[in-house]
């Protein structure tokens, strides 16, 4: 997968998980939290929905990784190179 694919399936799976927010400016650089109502369990959600779809383990020592959307890119794309 390219980077752009990436980040469309990260944010296709935020909007399955909150619905009602506007994904639509979303800034790379700034913590998902900060922009978005999205608690702990829907952090989880997003995780668990990754492990689902492509058997990508995160393990809970990486979670700050992927705080931003820049920086879930940045950790997704060697895992998900050959997809």
């Amino acid at each position: 997968m390219t980077k752009e694919q990436i980040k469309a399936t990260i944010l296709e799976i935020i909007a399955q998980i909150i619905p009602d927010e506007d994904l639509s400016n979303l800034k790379g650089d700034i913590p998902l939290r900060e922009q978005v109502e999205l608690d702990s369990m829907d952090f989880l959600d997003i995780i668990m929905e990754l492990r689902k779809r492509y058997g990508i383990e995160v393990p809970e020592d990486d979670y700050t990784q992927l705080a931003t959307l820049d920086g879930s890119v940045a950790y997704l794309e060697p895992r998900m190179r050959e997809l």
